[in-house]
């Protein structure tokens, strides 16, 4: 057999540091603030609506861009809460989560070595579907602690081989949510070089303190060349039912469509009705989702402020980040790997969301969507790192 098995473009893509931490937390009885999953189910309609669905047969695959309610539900929604008018039989492409919406949109749009332009830290899997795509990870980093864009830096990565910027916000996993004048400078520059965007905001209904999402989409110019990407596990309490979508123009939405048919074909059918039952909600159920979620931020916040350590601002996501150096760590790959016998607590070095960990060796990210309760213990087990 020829060795390596693996091909080149995925060498350097082994075991995610997720599955290792979250192994780490069973093996351990540590509390898992590494993999960000709730621990509580989401809103008693939603899983209502996934179990009438399988009890009265629709067991079946779904059409191949999903079905008609969640298409319908998903153009509503972008319209009620942003003004984007959408198409759902043709602008609306149901998936198996935002990440096979965001491998579809890379394997589909860009052309091998192709340049991808991403804020760093990444999401783990935005290098492995560039890499699939035979495209080349171009990262711009935001810098700790308030992991604000810098336009210049964007603007000095673009080059006549760059093809598509891939956007994350809210931002896993540094909790910052892109403002309007962030959004403006990105928008300025996709125009001038004529630029796809790809927008991932799965975190659209969890930001706090009063800070607003807005999706790019909604800037001149930008609805005709971006693919907005977003799920329902994030918002739902319902990660592992992976159902995702994406919108766009019809053009780039069929072009996504061509790629995400011979990755999964169809996904999840009980399971995009449930989905629909959600997006259906009224605002102020969507809106008390995020306000719990701000309430379980502040919790392990004032935790990681009691064990010594100054937590970078956290406007949105599941997440925050912390640099542990105070407490003697030189590297959070080591320091994540000690964490559970120290104090149990699991959670996930950010060197791994680098391609050049060099100057965040010490960064942390905590995972804050647990039940209060949980959260509250494992603050006081962080706490005691402090004596």
């Amino acid at each position: 057999m020829r060795s390596p098995v693996l091909a080149s473009r995925l060498q350097g893509f082994g075991t995610t540091i997720f599955a290792e931490m979250s192994a780490l937390a069973a093996r351990t009885g540590a509390i898992n603030l590494g993999q960000g999953f709730p621990d509580t189910d989401g809103p008693a309609e939603v899983l209502a609506a996934a179990r009438d669905a399988i009890s009265t047969g629709r067991n079946q695959y779904p059409p191949g861009r999903g079905i008609p309610e969640l298409r319908d539900a998903v153009a509503a929604h972008q319209q009620h809460w942003y003004g984007l008018s959408y198409d759902s039989e043709t602008e609306v492409l149901v998936t198996a989560g935002a990440t096979e919406a965001i491998a579809a949109a890379l394997l589909a749009l860009c052309e091998p070595g192709d340049e991808v332009i991403a804020l760093e830290p990444t999401y783990d899997s935005y290098a492995a579907s560039v890499a699939m795509a035979g495209g080349i990870l171009v990262p711009v980093r935001l810098e700790f602690p308030e992991h604000r864009l810098d336009p210049v830096r964007l603007r000095a990565a673009v080059t006549d081989r760059t093809r598509l910027l891939l956007l994350n916000s809210p931002h896993n996993p540094t909790g910052h949510v892109l403002s309007a004048e962030e959004l403006a400078a990105v928008a300025e520059i996709a125009i001038e070089h004529d630029l796809l965007v790809v927008s991932d905001e799965v975190y659209e209904h969890l930001t706090f303190d009063r800070v607003r999402h807005i999706p790019i989409a909604t800037l001149p110019g930008m609805a005709e060349r971006t693919v907005t990407i977003s799920s329902g596990g994030k918002t739902f309490s319902t990660t592992g039912w992976k159902t995702g979508w994406a919108c766009g123009t019809a053009e780039l939405v069929t072009a996504v469509t061509t790629a995400k048919q011979f990755l999964t074909y169809v996904n999840g059918g009980p399971f995009q009705y449930g989905i629909a039952a959600g997006l259906a909600l009224p605002d102020d159920r969507i809106v008390a989702i995020g306000t719990q979620l701000e309430r379980q931020r502040d919790i392990l916040v004032d935790g990681l402020r009691a064990a010594g350590l100054d937590p970078a601002p956290s406007e949105g996501t599941y997440f925050v980040t912390a640099d542990v150096a105070a407490l003697g760590a030189t590297d959070s790959l080591a320091f994540c790997r000690d964490l559970p016998d120290r104090c149990g607590v699991v959670a996930i070095p950010s060197q791994v969301f680098y391609g050049d960990p060099t100057g965040v060796e010490t960064l942390v990210r905590f995972a804050f969507c647990k039940r209060p309760e949980v959260l509250t213990e494992a603050a006081t087990r962080l706490a005691s790192l402090a004596g």
